[in-house]
C-alpha cells in the first residue's frame, strides 16, 4: 500500500484511475470491512486501483473540539489495519479549517484532479463536504458534472448489525469489550510502555506490569477487571488487567492500568506492551482484607484462563 498526503499528486496511473472510499475508519469494524469489499468489487469491474481516503485527526477536533470523540485506534494502528485489507493507496489528509470549508463538489473536484479518483464508493449513510446535509442523489449529480462516478456501498447487515464507530466507542466505554470485539471483528487494543507502579502485586502473589505512556486520545474501557491477551517482546501471553484506583490497597486517586501476565516472570520495565481486551470480568470494588483480595484475584485468574483458552481455540 502506498501512502499519499495532501501535497502529493498522481501524475499517471495504469488502468482507469482510482476507485476510492472515504471515512475516518476508526476501529476498522465490520461495517468498514463491508465498505472495503464493495470498493474492491467496483474497482475490479472498472479496471481501477483502490484507495482509502482518511484523515490524520478526527474532523470534530477542528469543527467541534470540545465534542471530539476519543479514538478507538491510533493513527499508526489504523494505517496498519487498512494496509492489511490489501488496498493499493491510502490518501491521508490533514483535516484543517481550509478543508472543512470545502463543499462536496469542490472536495470531489480536488480528489479527481489531484489523485485521479474516478469512482467514489460511499458508505450507505456517509456524508462529506461543508454542505454535508445533502442527499446521495446530489452527490451523484455533482460527481457526474466532474467525471466522477458515485456509487453507494451496501449496509452491513450481518449478525452484529448495526455497527458504527460511535457504537463501538460506547461499548468500550461501558466495559462491554466482548461486544466491541464482535462488532469490529478483532479485539480492542491498548498499546503503551511498562512503567514503574506501586509494586504491591508481587507481595500478594500477583505481580503486575503497570502500563503507561498511552496515546492521550485513545478511549479507555470502563474501570474494572478484564481478561486480556498480552504481547511483550513479540510473544502473546494470557493475563488479566485492572483499570482503576486499587481501593483495597488504598493507592489514592491515580488511575492505573495494571496487568498480571500469567506464568511470566521477566523484567520488562521500559518495554512496549500491547493488550487485547477479550472480556469484562468484574467492576472494581474494595475488599475487607489482603487475603480477600488474594482470593478474588485467584478467582479472576482462573476465570480469565477459561475465557482466554476458549478465545484462543476459536482463533485456530
Amino acid at each position: 500500500m502506498k501512502i499519499l498526503n495532501a501535497s502529493d499528486c498522481i501524475e499517471s496511473l495504469d488502468g482507469n484511475g482510482l476507485a476510492a472510499t472515504i471515512g475516518m475508519f476508526d476501529g476498522m469494524h465490520r461495517g468498514h470491512a463491508t465498505l472495503i469489499k464493495a470498493l474492491k468489487t467496483e474497482a475490479l469491474a472498472r479496471d481501477q486501483h483502490t484507495a482509502v481516503i482518511t484523515f490524520a485527526r478526527h474532523p470534530q477536533q477542528v469543527v467541534n473540539p470540545q465534542g471530539s470523540p476519543r479514538a478507538i485506534m491510533t493513527l499508526n494502528e489504523k494505517i496498519a489495519a487498512i494496509a492489511a485489507t490489501g488496498i493499493d493507496y491510502l490518501i491521508l489528509l490533514d483535516f484543517d479549517q481550509q478543508l472543512a470549508q470545502l463543499t462536496a463538489s469542490r472536495f470531489l473536484e480536488m480528489l479527481h484532479r489531484q489523485f485521479k479518483v474516478n469512482t467514489l464508493v460511499m458508505g450507505y449513510n456517509h456524508r462529506f463536504g461543508h454542505d454535508h446535509n445533502m442527499g446521495f442523489d446530489s452527490y451523484v449529480k455533482q460527481g457526474q458534472a466532474l467525471g466522477v462516478e458515485v456509487v453507494k456501498a451496501p449496509e452491513y447487515l450481518g449478525k452484529y448489525a448495526p455497527v458504527s464507530s460511535s457504537i463501538v466507542r460506547q461499548l468500550i466505554a461501558s466495559g462491554r469489550v466482548e461486544d466491541a470485539m464482535n462488532c469490529m471483528g478483532h479485539p480492542f487494543e491498548l498499546e503503551g510502555t511498562v512503567v514503574h507502579g506501586f509494586h504491591n502485586g508481587r507481595g500478594i502473589g500477583f505481580p503486575t506490569a503497570n502500563v503507561g505512556n498511552l496515546h492521550p486520545d485513545i478511549i479507555l474501557p470502563h474501570n474494572g477487571a478484564y481478561a486480556v491477551m498480552v504481547q511483550v517482546d513479540g510473544l502473546w501471553h494470557k493475563g488479566m488487567v485492572n483499570i482503576g484506583y486499587r481501593p483495597t490497597l488504598d493507592n489514592g486517586h491515580q488511575l492505573s492500568i495494571e496487568v498480571n501476565i500469567f506464568d511470566f516472570d521477566s523484567d520488562i520495565y521500559g518495554k512496549p506492551i500491547k493488550l487485547h481486551f477479550i472480556r469484562f470480568l468484574r467492576l472494581e470494588f474494595k475488599l475487607g482484607s489482603i487475603e480477600q483480595l488474594r482470593e478474588q484475584l485467584s478467582h479472576d485468574k482462573q476465570l480469565s484462563i477459561n475465557i482466554l483458552d476458549n478465545y484462543i481455540s476459536q482463533q485456530s
